[in-house]
């Protein structure tokens, strides 16, 4: 996560070769993006790549960095009782995803460009011992939310998950009514004002039912989803493996769209079967971008399956079905290709294979190879975490060779325990994007992020995003197959776009202090080039910097220095006691693993005006912002022009960062855990020593293209609101700034 170095290679890079026109079709805007339901419906072009947006991951993680009751009840703050903001975004954007433990929270505030909409669940009106109560639940209004679009605890074994997408022009935000274990994460897209490079308008959720399309389309998962065109290429046939043996399946020649990769083994050789690794390489690149344990990449830790279920994975893009005598792995993701694709088992483990049977499906292709990203499935193993630091599963700069990449994040295949300890499941996901220190996403716990709650009560269960297909507490387990645990995770609509490169973390537990052996594969699309490109940054509290762009803020105070943390997990490690590294005895709850660091920032309410250099062919701009995030709920509203014409400012949106490192934290104690269901909240400030803070703006083409300097001009937005009725936020709200990086939109040539 260090700046110099990689951003003063950037810079370098962007006065070279970046500096070059757009792609050979000289767009004149970013590819059309689709979105609401034509995500699910247009699935088949996730290959693409997508500039002009941004994808965040909220949560209620506990600012402190801890776990603290599960990462639960944490809220920017409240109005009423029952209105208890979690989430608060403005900006056009859509929600694709919303996650609860259980019921809740319910009933749950959906409000759209200031309109209210009251989300409940069956329990909601009698939760106390709820889950003695009901066996099937539902999202209400259930013509709203519908399954497959939505999933409660009941199948889920203790989630409540939503993957509706509810779009809005301005505005979102989501309060609970109940606080107690009012845990939730939520994943949005975000864009700039004016954009209309979609499928469809950006207008507010109409509260009308879903696309019946959508949920036809979801509803096979666990089938053959593929396109049906009689233009395709199929490669099928029967073959053997041999002991340490490397065959190839199939290679096609020319360009194409690989849409099915079926595989089949009869059932006593499976669970070996699922060992070997697939192998596939595009374009005769010198790295293979695919090469990854098959048990893993089809969504499961093994192909172990004690309880003769149908499908161990049923998910949409991939699954795993049992019949008497077979298994079927089948995986639909698109994989577009322009002069090759070369597939290939290899055996590792010295066993031999008989009766393999495979069909392969490629179909005419679709992309254009500037604007499209290859397939890639990256395989990384952890048997020793290290204490205190998170376990990347993915980093773009390492990978293939390195260097940029563009694309998009859809999904992830992990083992989390070999020994049944589910505790490491409180390790929270987080996300970095294109060299931000604060994560774009950041969730409440890899057990939620795979869709379960209460560590699944101990079962398994596959939906067709989400999923804990194989393994056990160790209590529970039978056999030591049973103590490994796997989950996956599928994003189809709600996927993370980025434009220069991605880093896929997981804590492991709470802490990061479990010492479990985990591997995972991160599914994820790229193209080895950057498509967001670093053009200018501005210290503000450099006098000769601040000069040079042309920095006036005459309400901004002198630089102060700050010393704090980002928010990236606690600071010591919380157990205490000692370890033995073999040579000394070390007293362990003394280890410092995220220490403070030095800038200087400014705080302004007024306005702030600076230049910056931008590439005149670019598709968008977007801003990113250092701070001091003590301030509460900072906004602006954000104009520009062309500092080189006598334009007047265009309005561009308002940028605005819910919250502050204060939060309300509220978590009703009854005479039993559900009786506090229905108390009302007992408000809590929790203050955490988290005030370094990174945020982003994007503003939209249309002000940017042909323009080389812009000239920006923020007005602060004043906010009073208190933390909760009757005791404000323990700082006054004001804009703060301490440096400023300007990113461009653009394919390079």
């Amino acid at each position: 996560m260090c700046y110099s170095v990689r951003y003063l290679l950037v810079i370098l890079v962007t006065t070279t070769l970046y500096a070059l026109p757009l792609s050979g079709q000289n767009l004149a805007s970013p590819p059309v993006i689709p979105i609401a339901t034509d995500a699910y419906l247009q699935w088949e072009k996730l290959p693409q790549l997508n500039v002009g947006m941004r994808a965040y991951m909220r949560s209620t993680y506990d600012r402190t960095g801890n776990n603290r009751r599960a990462d639960a009840s944490n809220y920017l703050y409240q109005e009423s009782d029952t209105f208890n903001v979690a989430l608060d975004v403005k900006s056009p954007g859509v929600l694709y995803f919303k996650r609860t433990n259980h019921f809740h929270g319910s009933p749950w505030h959906y409000e759209v460009d200031g309109i209210d909409f009251l989300v409940k669940e069956t329990a909601t009106d009698d939760p106390v011992d709820a889950k003695t109560k009901y066996e099937n639940t539902t999202f209400l209004p259930e013509s709203l939310f519908p399954n497959p679009l939505t999933w409660t605890w009941a199948i889920t074994k203790g989630a409540d998950l939503m993957w509706v997408p509810i779009s809005f022009s301005e505005r979102m935000r989501i309060a609970y009514s109940r606080t107690l274990y009012g845990t939730g994460y939520y994943i949005y897209h975000t864009f700039p004002y004016g954009a209309d490079y979609f499928s469809r308008p950006l207008t507010a959720w109409d509260q009308n039912p879903p696309d019946p399309a959508v949920l036809d389309l979801i509803n096979r998962s666990g089938t053959d989803i593929s396109p049906e065109t009689p233009s395709a290429e199929i490669i099928s046939g029967n073959t053997s493996l041999g002991a340490n043996e490397t065959i190839e399946l199939a290679k096609f020649t020319g360009s194409g769209n690989i849409r099915a990769l079926e595989l089949s083994i009869p059932r006593d050789q499976a669970l070996d079967f699922g060992k070997n690794r697939l192998t596939i390489t595009w374009d005769n690149r010198w790295s293979p971008s695919v090469d990854v344990p098959l048990d893993l990449f089809f969504g499961a830790g093994h192909l172990y399956n004690p309880e003769d279920k149908e499908y161990l994975v049923k998910g949409f893009p991939i699954s795993v079905r049992y019949d008497d005598n077979h298994v079927y792995l089948s995986c639909y993701w698109p994989m577009p290709y322009f002069e090759s694709a070369h597939i290939q088992l290899q055996e590792r483990k010295g066993q031999r294979f008989e009766n393999i049977q495979f069909r392969i499906k490629s179909v005419p292709d679709e992309f254009s190879e500037g604007e499209t990203g290859y397939f890639h499935a990256t395989y990384s193993d952890h048997p020793h975490p290290e204490r205190g630091k998170d376990i990347t599963f993915l980093d773009t700069d390492v990978v293939e060779g390195g260097g940029p990449w563009s694309g998009k994040f859809v999904g992830m295949s992990w083992i989390f325990s070999h020994d049944g300890v589910l505790r490491t499941l409180e390790g929270d996901p987080r996300f970095f994007f294109d060299d931000s220190k604060t994560p774009q996403g950041w969730g409440t716990g890899s057990e939620e992020w795979g869709g379960g709650g209460d560590y699944w009560g101990g079962l398994n269960m596959t939906i067709p995003f989400a999923g804990h297909p194989v393994g056990k507490q160790a209590r529970k387990a039978e056999n030591d197959l049973d103590l490994l645990n796997s989950a996956y995770r599928f994003l189809i609509a709600d996927y993370f776009p980025f434009g220069d490169r991605a880093v896929i973390n997981l804590e492991h537990g709470g802490q990061n202090s479990e010492d479990e052996h985990y591997e995972g594969v991160v599914y994820w699309y790229g193209a080895p080039f950057s498509t967001l490109v670093l053009t200018d940054q501005l210290n503000v509290c450099h006098e000769k910097d601040a000069s040079f762009h042309q920095y006036h803020s005459p309400t901004a105070s002198d630089p102060y220095e700050l010393v704090s943390r980002y928010e990236w997990g606690p600071d010591t490690d919380l157990h205490s006691g000692f370890v033995d590294d073999g040579n000394e005895k070390e007293n362990i709850s003394a280890l410092l693993y995220y220490p403070a660091e030095s800038d200087s920032v400014r705080l302004m309410r007024g306005t702030t005006r600076f230049v910056v250099d931008i590439d005149s062919n670019n598709l968008g701009v977007m801003l990113r912002r250092k701070f001091d995030y003590q301030y509460p709920n900072q906004q602006a509203r954000v104009s520009v022009r062309d500092a080189d014409s006598d334009d007047d400012w265009s309005p561009a949106g308002i940028w605005y960062t819910a919250g502050s490192n204060t939060c309300m934290f509220s978590y009703p104690k009854g005479r039993s855990f559900t009786e506090g269901e229905l108390l009302p909240t007992s408000p809590e400030v929790i203050t955490s020593n988290r005030r370094w803070r990174e945020e982003e703006f994007l503003i939209g083409h249309h002000l940017t293209q042909g323009v080389s300097h812009l000239a920006i001009q923020l007005e602060w937005i004043p906010d009073d609101k208190p933390l909760y009725p009757g005791h404000p936020f323990p700082e006054k709200s004001g804009w703060s700034e301490g440096r400023y990086w300007v990113y461009c939109f653009q394919f390079p040539e």
